[in-house]
């Protein structure tokens, strides 16, 4: 991968995080019952991409 792509990859990875936090934080605070379930899940998965597009920056 070249530096470029690994910075571009590092700021997709920082943008889903900023999102997912925005989401638990929303989830928590604002709703309840089966959507609370639902958005916390969304935000949870929301970590798979996470994590691979920040491997990806590191190797």
């Amino acid at each position: 991968m070249s530096p470029l792509d690994k910075m571009w990859a590092s700021f997709v990875a920082m943008g889903l995080m900023v999102a997912a936090s925005f989401l638990i934080s929303y989830a928590r605070s604002r709703s309840n019952g089966w959507l609370r379930g639902v958005l916390s899940f969304i935000a949870f998965l929301m970590f798979i991409p996470i994590l691979l597009f920040m491997l990806s920056s590191l190797f």
